[in-house]
């Protein structure tokens, strides 16, 4: 069963972060960056008042996936991903493979998805949201 595509958002009033859950593969850079915000152990896990604006959106930049994003209370324009010139492949160690820059994704039913920023591939067979990683490598425990 895939996890449904909902857009959570948490605001702390000038800036709203968003979470899309099936984006999510559980690298944890947010938790480790910026605990008084992100706490995986709480619930709401999203603590929008626990760090500066400035602090929420660096930490929310480093997100690897996409899974989180921001946008500025009051103002019309939400944020862009970076739209990087060149494509670079990394190996997550036990993990996805990470796709940084723009690239389409061809799907086996002939449709096209345009990805920017970055793209996180599963490695281990796991996910159930192929191609795509969805944090299942932790649960089976997947070395590579």
């Amino acid at each position: 069963m895939s996890t449904p595509k909902t857009k959570k958002e948490y605001s702390n009033g000038e800036v709203t972060i968003t979470w899309e859950a099936h984006k999510c593969i559980h690298a944890a850079n947010c938790v480790k960056g910026l605990p008084s915000v992100f706490d995986a152990n709480k619930r709401p896990w999203i603590n929008a008042q626990g760090a500066s604006t400035e602090e929420i959106v660096n930490q929310v930049k480093a997100c690897p996936s996409g899974a989180l994003g921001y946008f500025m209370n009051g103002s019309s324009e939400k944020s862009e991903p970076e739209i990087l010139d060149e494509q670079v492949v990394e190996i997550a160690k036990d993990g996805p493979l990470m796709v940084y820059g723009n690239i389409t994704v061809k799907m086996p039913d002939g449709s096209e998805l345009k990805k920017s920023k970055v793209s996180a591939f599963c490695r281990c067979g796991a996910s159930q949201n192929k191609p795509f990683c969805d944090g299942s490598h932790k649960k089976v425990e997947f070395k590579g």
